[in-house]
């Protein structure tokens, strides 16, 4: 019972607090990380009034299975923007910028942050300065995802950020991989090519491989089916149970194999739109039925961030640091890289500020990185850059689609007509 109550208060709480970022002119994902820090073990769950808020990260972290399906219906939707062709107007620029802002942002705070360590060298390790390097290379696709969705944003940045977006989680993986296995060798003086190449090519591939056959499993069966809501209900359940098989580790022959979760759902969305000829108007319905279960996920993304983290003076010189030189290789990088593959005035100015939200995909580097002899540091300093990404970073977002004039401000269509005029 308490679980369920404790759900309603996120949902509820969350919607209403949108009401108020609307009328501050805030992106109603900031209304809902907001709620959750309200919601969370520093706030009113500090109260331990049963239902009401999360007394504990414990609990917050009991109802995980929330955000990763999430993730998946996120990863599934942005899969979507993978068709043949807008690949064919931008895939070689989204490939380009994709790997290039990334690994210049990765150069830059390893500089930054290696710098930091030879001046002081008490404050961080060399081996966590390269391993938060990889990770400030991910960028969070569901805060992304949510801005472009409720203001509607349409256009050639959209769209390339989308894709660019996708492309970003497979190339941060690999930059994380090899710079964590360089950190291990520093610190154990044993270098393995296993750990840096073998295990994250073999994530990559076999994720991609999982998501192209269940995009395939997913066309096969709905072709059995011609009702718009068992249609629906066919695609929810292949989402859930992709999302399930990508949890699964194993080890072969010592060699660590797990499956990319975004990865696994980014391919099974981009298959099934490409082969399917009925899948945008399921898409719609799929996005329409996911609604309240992104609300739910950005609350408790929010629960989960720990303000106890701002006490300590070192993981906040160490997190300003990362922050600055994360948000400047994300413009950089986005910013050459853009006006190398010739694009448009507007999408190399304001492209490398709607890369800035970073959540999950990094956390979990993160939890990865605790296994080095200074792991906390690494913990800590993503966790901060989480907050104050996940709370700034949707409006920077927002303000730039804006200002690129991809978002209608003028417009104020409600969602019954709107609804009403696409036949949902």
């Amino acid at each position: 019972m308490t679980v369920l109550v404790s759900l309603s208060v996120c949902l509820v709480g969350g919607l209403m607090m949108s009401r108020i970022a609307k009328k501050l002119n805030l992106p109603a994902v900031t209304a809902y990380l907001v709620t959750g820090l309200i919601l969370g073990p520093y706030c009113v769950g500090r109260l331990g009034i049963e239902g009401l808020g999360f007394p504990t990260e414990e609990l917050v972290e009991e109802l995980d299975i929330i955000s990763q399906v999430a993730l998946g219906f996120i990863a599934f939707t942005i899969g979507n923007e993978f068709r043949v062709k807008q690949l064919k107007q931008m895939g070689k620029q989204a490939i380009t910028v994709g790997i290039v802002q990334a690994v210049v942002t990765t150069a830059l705070v390893d500089v930054v942050l290696a710098a930091l360590h030879f001046i002081r060298p008490d404050v961080i390790s060399l081996s966590s300065a390269i391993t938060l390097g990889a990770i400030a290379a991910a960028t969070a696709p569901a805060a992304t995802l949510m801005v472009v969705r409720q203001y509607k944003a349409d256009g050639p940045l959209t769209r390339l950020l989308l894709l660019v977006v996708a492309i970003d989680d497979a190339v941060g993986l690999v930059l994380f991989s090899a710079s964590y296995g360089v950190a291990v060798a520093l610190e154990s003086g044993v270098v393995s090519m296993k750990t840096i190449i073998l295990e994250p090519v073999i994530e990559i591939v076999l994720s991609l491989a999982l998501g192209a056959a269940s995009g395939l499993a997913l066309f096969w069966v709905e072709r059995f089916f011609h009702s718009r809501s068992k249609r629906l209900s066919i695609s929810i359940g292949f989402v859930l149970l992709t999302v399930g098989i990508s949890m699964a580790e194993f080890e072969v022959g010592g060699v660590q194999i797990g499956f990319s979760l975004l990865l696994v759902c980014m391919m099974t969305g981009t298959l099934f739109c490409n082969i399917c000829d009925f899948s945008e108007e399921l898409m719609a319905r799929v996005d329409s039925w996911t609604a309240p279960l992104f609300v739910l996920f950005f609350v408790l993304s929010g629960a989960e961030l720990n303000l106890s983290i701002l006490t300590n003076p070192l993981v906040l010189l160490v997190g300003v640091l990362y922050i600055i030189s994360r948000s400047a290789g994300k413009y950089i990088g986005a910013y050459v890289s853009c006006a190398a593959t010739k694009c448009a005035p507007q999408i190399t100015k304001h492209l490398g500020i709607t890369l800035l939200p970073q959540a999950g995909v990094a956390l979990g580097m993160a939890m990865t990185a605790q296994n080095l002899a200074d792991g906390a540091m690494v913990r800590n300093v993503v966790l901060f850059s989480v907050l104050i990404y996940e709370l700034v970073g949707p409006a920077l977002t927002r303000r730039s689609l804006m200002a690129a004039g991809e978002i209608n401000v003028a417009e104020r269509t409600s969602a019954r007509k709107a609804n009403a005029g696409t036949g949902k």
